[in-house]
């Protein structure tokens, strides 16, 4: 497939790639040396500079900040799915007055930036809510608003030879989504959802401009201090567990998506359908 897009490299333009590839990997490492060096230099790395993340005080302070971030962010994924859900199924209704009012709610709170949609539930409602309540709808309205299109493309993604068996053998429309498009559906959403969980992690950093608790506002108190005054540093170590967090939630959900897709090939007994009589076949595929 490869000689279909480009001619394949003879010897001659495979000694000039590998050449080329050197010289820019000693370039790129030549651009970061002189960087850390001046970082050095200029006193921004320098072992001092770390010293405030050795004392147990500092570590478990960004600790229990890490502990209100994921929490932030669990209890948005959670009432994004639900939001999703709701409004995804309200999009794909087949009355107007449900889908009409699914589309605007989905529209509006995609178009609109997540950071100004958190300062205004934060002003507008935050001497009920808190800041971190603030974050929290906010983080669900729209990374909801998101998922519920991404879980409406996963369920028009099914063949629609499947919801038309399911009616051939007596099933309500209901019952069609819940039993036989949702659950095909979902293997190839959950990367997009896993992914939009991740969207929803990073954005929790946004409840700094509103002063909702969390790392990230633990982290400020850090580099605002007289005694440590290293913001550089401190954006290292909060990026770094952002990283790490983040991967690991990339990796989830690659395991997931390969368990699902071992899962998918095994033959499922129709009988097993609730109201799918012996008439309709002895097996099915998933």
């Amino acid at each position: 497939m490869s000689a279909v897009l480009f001619d394949v490299p003879g010897p001659k333009a495979l000694a000039r790639q590998r050449v080329y590839t050197a010289v820019g990997t000693l370039a790129m490492a030549a651009v970061l040396a002189w960087a850390l060096w001046k970082l050095w230099d200029t006193e921004q790395i320098t072992p001092d500079k770390w010293a405030a993340f050795t004392k147990p005080l500092i570590i478990g302070a960004l600790a229990e900040g890490l502990v209100t971030t994921l929490s932030a962010a669990a209890v948005a994924i959670v009432l994004a799915i639900v939001f999703g859900a709701v409004f995804a199924a309200g999009r794909l209704s087949d009355h107007a007055w449900i889908r009409v009012p699914s589309v605007t709610i989905v529209e509006f709170f995609r178009a609109v930036p997540l950071l100004l949609l958190i300062l205004f539930i934060f002003l507008a409602f935050g001497k009920t809510f808190g800041p971190f309540w603030a974050l929290v709808v906010g983080l669900m309205l729209y990374n909801g608003s998101v998922l519920a299109e991404i879980f409406r493309a996963g369920i028009l993604a099914v063949p629609r030879g499947q919801s038309e068996a399911g009616y051939a053998i007596g099933l309500r429309k209901s019952q069609v989504m819940s039993l036989v498009l949702a659950p095909q559906a979902v293997r190839s959403m959950l990367p997009a959802i896993i992914s939009q969980c991740v969207v929803a992690l990073k954005d929790t950093a946004l409840g700094y401009v509103i002063g909702a608790p969390g790392i990230v506002k633990v982290g400020e108190e850090i580099y605002i201090s007289p005694l440590y005054n290293n913001p550089l540093t401190v954006g290292i170590v909060l990026a770094a567990i952002f990283i790490v967090i983040n991967y690991g939630l990339g990796r989830l959900a690659q395991w997931l998506e390969s368990r699902m897709r071992r899962q998918g090939r095994r033959v499922v007994p129709v009988a097993a359908v609730p109201g799918a009589g012996p008439e309709a076949g002895a097996s099915r595929g998933d």
